[in-house]
């Protein structure tokens, strides 16, 4: 039975491959695990420049989504604005004469803001008092007006935009000049 055992053990080292360091030599040993080395350095950067590269992919696609109908919007401002005029300027007397021509001017514009917002495109209304901010509006003109303090909005001009977070136009205003209330 100790025969059989000492056969068995020597079936199993005979079975295990020998180790890297029984038939290399030192130089070739340092050798190889350099170039091991490198490979696992190498594939790490790999992964880690694929890792990135996917991150950036998403993060484009997002940015494309969101504000990939940037174009579109600026285009349909104008439209709005030129709505906005026509009900802002239309009288009393026409506003009486061609009452259904003028609710369906209304109409039509608060139908492309409810789509602009359903895409995102906020309106930015300045009001006249507001405090001059250089992120949403654009000074179209600087006047001393009595009543005012310096950097209050004395007049707008035409609204902002905002398309999710990023400003797609600023609201154009006059800004008070005066140095005190």
């Amino acid at each position: 039975m100790t025969e059989t055992r000492k056969d068995d053990d020597m079936a199993q080292d005979q079975a295990q491959p020998p180790e890297a360091e029984d038939f290399l030599e030192p130089d070739e040993l340092s050798s190889l695990r350099a170039e091991r080395d490198d490979m696992r350095d190498r594939f790490m950067r790999v992964l880690a420049d694929a890792e990135n590269s996917r991150k950036r992919a998403e993060r484009d696609r997002r940015e494309a989504e969101q504000y990939g109908g940037t174009k579109l919007a600026r285009d349909l401002l104008p439209v709005y604005d030129n709505l906005r005029r026509a009900l802002d300027f239309a009288t009393d007397e026409q506003r009486t004469q061609a009452s259904a021509l003028i609710e369906g001017v209304d109409l039509t514009m608060r139908e492309l803001l409810n789509v602009l917002t359903k895409h995102g495109v906020m309106l930015i209304m300045p009001q006249i008092g507001d405090t001059f901010d250089p992120q949403q509006h654009q000074a179209m003109f600087e006047a001393p007006l009595p009543g005012t303090k310096a950097g209050q909005i004395i007049q707008v001009m035409t609204e902002g935009f905002l398309l999710h977070e990023r400003l797609l136009r600023p609201a154009q205003v006059g800004v008070s000049s005066n140095t005190q209330g």
